[in-house]
């Protein structure tokens, strides 16, 4: 799948003048930095690799071959979190993590849950069959049933302040928009504080814009590729 917006010269080339991330025009991680920079009031400028062709520039900075990267300060991070904890401590802003060590602590943990469903996600669109997509739909609803009981009254995961935890779940749900075009599939009935919570991050400004707005037609585009029983049933 070509990415949006692809580099003509090597990265070393161009002038940095604010902060670069290196992107994917898909990945979840990547929209969760951009998220938090958008909320941190972060200028920044995004730069779109295809993970199928890495340009060597690319695999020379990112130890993993993955995005998201953040250039800046003449290093380069890797990793959403270690990215979005860095804009914490360093970028001015509201805060995004609780100041209590305890909630803190808490918030990092769903942080990893929001991460565990993502994993889940990419099971169930890549299921080849009947049998392990259910279980994947089953391990998915189990994950938000779990959410559920830990949501209070919002609008946001913790109350009235955004936090990452809200930047990490914001690109989970947005799965969900592609998935509901094939069927319900049952993963938010009777799950009310999820389904307002869900609704809420599709409004925020820094989730909603942290694609590009052709992003449901690659999303779909890339799930009919996939070969699975997802894909014969969106066929």
């Amino acid at each position: 799948m070509p990415a949006p917006f692809f580099p003509a010269l090597p990265l070393e080339t161009v002038p940095m003048t604010t902060p670069r991330l290196i992107s994917h025009a898909l990945c979840p991680y990547v929209q969760r930095a951009v998220i938090a920079l958008t909320e941190k009031g972060v200028p920044h400028e995004r730069v779109y690799v295809d993970l199928d062709r890495k340009p060597a520039w690319f695999t020379a900075i990112s130890p993993l071959g993955k995005v998201p990267l953040l250039e800046t300060g003449g290093a380069v991070l890797f990793e959403s979190a270690a990215i979005c904890e860095y804009l914490e401590e360093t970028a001015a802003g509201p805060r995004l993590h609780p100041a209590d060590p305890l909630l803190r602590a808490r918030h990092r943990g769903w942080m990893e849950f929001g991460s565990a469903i993502l994993n889940d996600i990419a099971g169930f669109y890549r299921a080849p069959d009947a049998e392990s997509f259910e279980a994947k739909r089953r391990a998915i609803r189990e994950k938000f049933e779990q959410v559920e009981r830990e949501l209070g009254e919002g609008p946001w995961f913790a109350g009235a302040e955004f936090s990452l935890v809200d930047a990490v779940f914001g690109p989970v749900f947005r799965y969900f928009d592609a998935f509901e075009t094939v069927a319900g599939f049952g993963f938010f009935d009777g799950l009310p504080k999820l389904r307002t919570w869900r609704a809420a991050l599709a409004a925020r400004p820094s989730v909603r814009d942290a694609v590009a707005p052709d992003y449901p037609e690659r999303l779909r585009a890339f799930l009919k590729a996939r070969d699975s029983h997802l894909s014969g049933l969106m066929a």
